[in-house]
């Protein structure tokens, strides 16, 4: 049984170790930098030609009108990049897969303050209307507070690890995880081919980032049942079951309506903040205090 388990995890590791190093070289990058950039001028290009209307009328249909939509487009494309960068992190630590999901929700916090700028007109004018400017300053604060919140979140990472894996077990996990993150980006990479289908087909499509996040959030509870087997312990199976819930309030804040969205956005990352604090008292205690040096003593 060990043999077939080593054998499975040895295709797992084939297929997902040369995506991930094809994914991460600075090549790729590049590429994918240029892309976006010839992206945004050709949606900005793409919009003009239709407020003059020279587009066809087929294309001209599926336009919009407002420029700022080209920067809603460059920031959609980032935020899918981000997507699957963090599916190439999840066989790492719970810790840092989690750090990368609110990477993420910073930034779709900073898309939704771009996507107001296509409320005010072009050019922008604000008129009576103030509650575009208010969710606009609420998201981009709020990206700004989970950002400076996600350096509290890195910094204070828990250094103590009360139990330790065989190199078999560990290997056996992690084996598991990029099995885990294969599928997640095959989900992805089709989901994603058929809502563009579905969008050029005049047909109401899902929401991409929420769907992805309540699929997240089994993602999260299955990796904890998982890491379970390896770490049976209270303490391993309650941090972990932690970062999941932090996942649920990343997935209610996707669907909470403006303002309340960034509260529950910061509401997460307090949380997750707050469990490795807990967490790293739990295993070091109390700073000790230093002896207090009386002149006795030091002569």
């Amino acid at each position: 049984m060990g043999k077939w388990v080593d054998r499975i995890c040895e295709i797992v590791t084939f297929l997902f170790d040369p995506l991930h190093h094809f994914w991460e070289s600075k090549g790729f990058h590049r590429r994918a930098a240029a892309l976006l950039v010839l992206v945004f001028l050709a949606a900005l290009a793409g919009i003009e030609l239709g407020r003059q209307g020279l587009l066809p009328a087929a294309l001209a249909q599926h336009t919009p009108a407002n420029h700022f939509h080209a920067v809603n487009l460059a920031f959609t494309l980032v935020l899918i990049l981000e997507v699957v960068s963090f599916l190439f992190t999840l066989p790492c630590s719970f810790s840092k897969s989690l750090g990368t999901q609110f990477e993420i929700l910073a930034l779709i916090l900073l898309r939704n303050a771009f996507k107001e700028l296509s409320l005010l007109g072009e050019p922008i004018t604000v008129e009576a209307n103030l509650t575009p400017v208010l969710h606009l300053a609420v998201s981009g604060f709020g990206a700004l507070v989970l950002f400076a919140l996600l350096g509290v979140f890195r910094r204070i990472q828990p250094k103590h690890k009360k139990d330790t894996l065989s190199a078999t077990a560990l290997y056996r996990f992690v084996a598991i995880k990029k099995a885990i993150a294969l599928v997640l980006l095959t989900v992805f990479v089709g989901f994603g081919l058929t809502n563009v289908a579905i969008t050029l087909a005049g047909l109401p499509h899902v929401e991409f980032f929420p769907f992805f996040y309540t699929l997240l959030v089994f993602t999260d509870i299955l990796v904890v049942l998982v890491a379970q087997y390896f770490w049976p312990s209270f303490h391993a199976v309650f941090r972990n079951s932690g970062y999941a819930l932090a996942t649920v309030f990343i997935r209610l804040a996707l669907a909470a309506p403006p303002i309340y969205d960034v509260a529950l956005a910061i509401l997460a990352i307090l949380f997750a903040i707050a469990l490795n604090l807990a967490w790293n008292r739990m295993f070091t205690g109390f700073p000790a205090r230093r002896p207090e040096t009386t002149p006795e003593r030091s002569a």
